[in-house]
């Protein structure tokens, strides 16, 4: 079957009448299960939300705001419906840090959706090189192998020659993981002499430009990306049409502009906001700090639901490095264990393709050790490895950047 199922060739008002149907009880079931929506939605009345523009009245539910809260009310912040139990399978952290829930539900984050149209099926061996430590990607992608009948070796991260050891010997013929690992192994599989079996691989985590897409089919691996985040699950997913990327079915996508909650026109590009039809973490206008747009039209693939552009940058600063966000406040954490640090920021750059992390310091002169201390800090409070550079005093620009982003995509 080309599709995974028959929601996706849904005539498209068929389906909006179908999410909009839905909005009212998945807000009601938010305000009567999950305390901190509750409160976020006082005096809102879940059966009138009945249209696109009664959900933009709702209040915005930034990342930022949902760490605060969790921060004050542990371990969820009163977002989540479940609590330890069956209903609780696990729980992750992500930086922050952040926790989520995933409940015990099939194809828990729906991401089996985007593998199917990626070419995964029932008998691929998935190599799935995303961390099953704290963080839920290993989890999330996993789940969605085997929701279609794939098996999976655990490989998480780092090892490179261990795990091309494993690959030699086990001959998988699927990959998930970042695109910059996967570059990683087939560069170290080159200078060892080993023959990758990879056929298919689907990336996630970092941007995946065309030029990425085509290296890969130059040896021989078909790839796709989809765009998933630990507190929403499936978001939007490459098909082989190749345009844009289309919805997953159990979503509504709103693009609003920056900071604020109001939607943008068609096409026009603003900061991702999602509601999720998730019972057990129901977050409702969920902003997630990504920018994109709408892409006009229907996807030549025939599937109809809407589409966007893809991961198009950060609507603030906080970015994520090699699938992992990095806040403007860990930077801050970071540096002010050292007052010999006047000024600084983190410059983001992927030479090679390969993300890149940089502390630079205005400090006067190197004092002994403080490298090796921020590079430990780095280490501690991002789970992710920087380097250092030293700077005179007064040569960062003065413009309150914390983060700077260099990255390109070629």
């Amino acid at each position: 079957m080309s599709f995974f199922d028959s929601r996706e060739l849904r005539d498209p008002e068929e389906r909006e009448q179908d999410l909009l149907a839905r909005l009212p009880d998945q807000v009601a079931h938010a305000q009567r299960r999950a305390s901190a929506m509750a409160g976020l939605l006082e005096g809102i009345r879940a059966a009138e939300i009945r249209s696109r523009a009664d959900l933009a009245r709702l209040p915005v539910l930034r990342k930022s705001e949902l760490l605060e809260r969790q921060k004050a009310t542990r371990p969820f912040g009163g977002f989540a419906a479940v609590v330890w139990g069956p209903a609780c399978a696990r729980v992750f952290a992500s930086p922050g840090p952040i926790y989520e829930p995933e409940g015990a539900r099939r194809d828990y984050w729906r991401m089996a959706r985007a593998f199917h149209a990626a070419g995964f099926r029932a008998g691929d061996l998935v190599h799935n090189t995303f961390s099953y430590h704290m963080t839920p990607a290993g989890s999330m992608m996993e789940t969605a192998a085997h929701a279609l009948g794939c098996t999976v070796f655990p490989a998480g991260v780092g090892q490179t020659e261990q795990q091309l050891a494993a690959i030699t010997d086990l001959r998988p013929n699927a990959y998930a993981g970042t695109p910059s690992f996967l570059r990683i192994l087939l560069d170290k599989a080159g200078e060892l002499g080993v023959v990758p079996t990879f056929t298919k691989a689907f990336v996630s985590g970092e941007a995946f430009p065309p030029s990425q897409r085509m290296a890969l089919a130059e040896a021989g691996i078909d790839a796709y990306q989809a765009y998933a985040t630990a507190d929403l699950g499936l978001v939007a997913y490459e098909t082989p049409a190749r345009e844009g990327m289309v919805l997953d079915e159990d979503v509504v996508l709103e693009i609003v502009r920056p900071g604020t909650g109001d939607p943008v026109a068609e096409g026009e590009v603003g900061e991702v906001v999602v509601t999720t039809f998730n019972t057990d973490y129901p977050l409702i206008r969920f902003g997630t700090g990504d920018l994109s747009a709408v892409l006009p039209g229907v996807s030549p693939c025939g599937r109809t639901n809407q589409r966007i552009r893809g991961w198009l940058g950060r609507a603030d600063q906080t970015t994520k490095v090699k699938g992992m966000f990095v806040h403007p406040g860990q930077v801050a954490t970071v540096v002010t264990r050292h007052p010999e640090v006047r000024r600084a920021r983190l410059v983001v750059d992927n030479p090679d393709q390969v993300d890149r992390m940089t502390l630079h310091c205005e400090v006067a002169g190197e004092p002994e050790g403080l490298g090796a201390a921020l590079v430990a800090g780095l280490r501690e409070v991002t789970k992710l490895r920087g380097e250092v550079r030293f700077c005179p005093p007064g040569s960062l620009a003065n413009d309150g950047k914390v983060i700077d982003d260099q990255r390109r995509y070629e």
